[in-house]
């Protein structure tokens, strides 16, 4: 079966529930997202967007400037901690997954 960008992410989502019970399933903008603790960690796929996941405001800038993720603006309205990286890459979505927790829900 080929990979999807929603099969990488859950695969993904469910290392880190592995590691961390604080993650979890839940939804934001009507779709399926994950949360730590009960705060917003990331989604996928929303409108194209490949993975959007929340990180500190200088990070998400640092990204954009590398040219690795985008501006995540649904209905036009920016999300300044949170980053579009539309490009599927297993290794860098786990790296980031990571850094969101670390951000969203610091132990």
């Amino acid at each position: 079966m080929p990979q999807t960008d929603e099969s990488v992410f859950w695969e993904l989502i469910d290392e880190l529930q592995a590691d961390d019970p604080r993650v979890e399933e839940g939804t934001i903008m009507s779709s399926r997202c994950a949360r730590v603790s009960g705060e917003f960690l990331a989604l996928v796929n929303h409108k194209g967007s490949g993975l959007v996941v929340k990180l500190p405001k200088a990070r998400v800038q640092e990204l954009i400037e590398q040219g690795a993720g985008q501006p995540f603006a649904p209905a036009g309205k920016v999300f300044s901690e949170w980053v579009s990286v539309p490009q599927r890459d297993r290794r860098r979505w786990r790296s980031l997954l990571r850094e969101g927790v670390a951000f969203v829900a610091p132990s």
